[in-house]
């Protein structure tokens, strides 16, 4: 996986309300243009970051060497997220922005230009492989042999093929607000993608910062070598599981890549779509309940960003079992005290939740990831 350095490249982003961008311009014009850097009275580098995942990323890999601000609550999604005039202010005087990439924040570029924000962007997604990555989003996240040789060949020729690709979904049926192009951006869901993106992370923080680059490395391998801990806990459950059973129907299209990693066939979603915010039609809906009774699906999993209504009409009228007590952490991180509070505490809930609603046995959580 790539750990270069990131380059401020600009990110195809959507233009921010009038309102936001109004108040932004309000505060911005109160900086005296400088750098964060330069104003601020402490040393620690000021960070903001999008999504609760690159928060809690950050946190582990920053520690106490940064002054972090997460954009996006517990519970929220960057599908359908607004900046404040207190976002903007915080990005204004901010020495790095961490965004994901791969096409999920539509709100970034607005954002940079109303806070006057002229530090330095590093991109998550840049730490992995995103021509897999396409070819992932490309293949329905099914069941398949991990022999990563034939994956990467397929990710060469996809990414060949598609080269000229339009990928211009304004005539989408859908007609989805926000066009993410041919990459699911959902990346973090696998431990094996956050593994990538916090060494981007880790490697853009210790050069904008070598006076504390010592500190940043230490702890992002003391955290890299629990998510490695984590992806084989999780792969051993799910080894257990019977192939055939191993089928997945969720809220909206935000698991593929945890899918893809451990085996799980995507039997479809019940919003057609990689966001949360997107409308099903009645054709869509009959399609799965279709598809959940040709693959035998036994439950339907709701995220915690979605409203569980819609899930159990379909699970009902598809005779399964809705599991939306405990919803499964995909768009955001849980609240404080949940158990999807730490990334890593979220990713072991969702594995824990579906094998549970599967019947299979779950195995004692290592002492390496606890707490």
């Amino acid at each position: 996986m790539s750990r270069t350095a990131h380059s401020r490249h600009p990110l195809r982003l959507a233009a921010l309300g009038g309102a936001a961008l109004a108040a932004a311009l309000v505060l911005s014009s109160c900086s005296s243009g400088g750098s964060a850097a330069a104003e601020s009275d402490s040393d620690r580098l000021r960070v903001v970051t999008t999504t609760t995942q690159l928060t809690d990323f950050a946190q582990q890999i920053g520690g106490d060497d940064i002054e972090l601000t997460g954009l996006l609550a517990p519970g929220g999604s960057a599908h359908h997220f607004d900046p404040t005039p207190a976002d903007l202010l915080a990005l204004g005087e901010a020495d790095v922005l961490i965004v994901n990439g791969a096409g999920l924040e539509t709100f970034v570029d607005s954002a940079v230009e109303a806070s006057g924000f002229d530090g330095e962007i590093i991109t998550a997604s840049e730490g992995i492989d995103l021509a897999e990555a396409e070819a992932i989003t490309a293949e329905g996240g099914e069941a398949h042999d991990h022999d990563h040789a034939e994956e990467e060949h397929a990710a060469e020729e996809h990414a060949a093929e598609d080269d000229h690709a339009d990928h211009d979904h304004a005539e989408d049926e859908h007609d989805h607000d926000h066009d993410h192009g041919s990459v699911n951006p959902h990346i973090w869901t696998s431990p094996r993608n956050a593994e990538g993106m916090v060494s981007m992370i880790a490697g853009d923080l210790a050069r904008i910062d070598p006076a504390h680059a010592d500190g940043y490395t230490e702890r992002a391998d003391a955290y890299l070598a629990q998510l490695d801990a984590l992806d084989a806990w999780i792969s051993e459950q799910y080894e257990r599981v019977p192939a055939a059973d191993r089928v997945l129907v969720s809220g909206h299209d935000s698991l593929r890549y945890y899918l893809h990693d451990y085996g799980i066939e995507f039997a479809g979603s019940i919003l057609p779509s990689f966001e949360d915010n997107a409308e099903p039609s009645a054709a869509d809906i009959d399609a799965l309940v279709a598809s959940i009774r040709e693959h035998g699906v036994t439950a339907v999993f709701v995220e915690s960003s979605m409203s569980p209504k819609l899930a159990r009409t379909i699970a009902d009228e598809a005779g399964v079992q809705v599991v939306d007590a405990e919803s499964l952490y995909a768009d955001s991180l849980g609240a404080p005290g949940s158990d999807g509070e730490t990334y890593i505490g979220a990713t072991l809930h969702n594995t824990r939740v579906i094998l549970d609603a599967w019947g299979a046995e779950v195995d004692p959580v290592p002492d390496t990831l606890q707490g």
